[in-house]
């Protein structure tokens, strides 16, 4: 297995207690964090940027590479010399016309132990790339092979769908989509995010609760959310 060794400085991974966290919660309760906080604004990527499969999920620490019109050479290089723990982000100008990688490339990155591949462009061999299940993001399939030229850039700040990812920054992806967390801002978007995924329990649970009371034919709690109350008792009161 090649590692070109120095051949560029990785970001400080982050550290495992809060990827643990992280893993606990999905793309949405992580948007949840960072709209309480108003961080929301440009930091989902495109829509249009999937996963191979829904069951297909990603938490780690980023490094970014840059390339355009479908050159994959910057790509190659990220992969061999990456460790596990990264999610590698392809500002790749969501380029139709060929493919990024296929499932060569993607049997090397889980072979490795990348945690995962965000691509802001196509990618190919989408049965080998499900079957290697490394978690695999893209706007699509293209059959076309990738060019090979560089250079390209390696752990700078780039832009994947529409959202801004420095190296080091916080990746999280799933079936709903891949947000991005800035690093310095983890921990609190973290907790914020905790917060809101404490109160859906509960709700769940009053959910339930009025199933089970409809079910049994008892009296039915009030299934009214208290905020929704609150605002409308102020729509009134205006």
């Amino acid at each position: 297995m090649l590692i070109m060794e120095n051949y560029y400085e990785l970001p400080e991974l982050i550290s495992e207690d809060l990827i643990e966290r992280a893993s606990k919660l999905s793309s949405a309760n992580i948007c949840d964090g960072l709209s309480k906080l108003g961080l929301l604004a440009g930091r989902c990527m495109s829509g249009q940027i999937k996963p191979v499969s829904d069951k297909m999920s990603v938490v780690g620490t980023a490094c970014t590479v840059e390339t355009k019109d479908g050159d994959n050479l910057p790509l190659h290089v990220a992969i061999y010399n990456c460790r596990p723990g990264y999610v590698i982000v392809v500002s790749g100008k969501a380029f139709e016309e060929r493919a990024y990688m296929g499932d060569l490339m993607g049997g090397a990155a889980e072979a490795i132990g990348v945690s995962g591949i965000i691509v802001d462009g196509y990618i190919r061999d989408k049965t080998g790339l499900d079957e290697i299940g490394m978690p695999m993001f893209s706007r699509g399939y293209k059959p076309a092979s990738p060019a090979k030229k560089g250079p390209g850039g390696l752990n700078i700040p780039v832009e994947c769908g529409s959202v801004l990812v420095k190296p080091g920054d916080l990746i999280v992806g799933d079936y709903d989509g891949v947000v991005v967390v800035p690093r310095e801002k983890i921990k609190e978007v973290l907790e914020a995010a905790e917060v809101k995924v404490a109160y859906e329990e509960k709700r769940v649970a009053a959910i339930n609760e009025y199933r089970k009371c409809k079910t049994e034919g008892s009296d039915l709690p009030d299934l009214t959310p208290a905020w929704v109350k609150e605002m409308m008792e102020q729509k009134r009161e205006a």
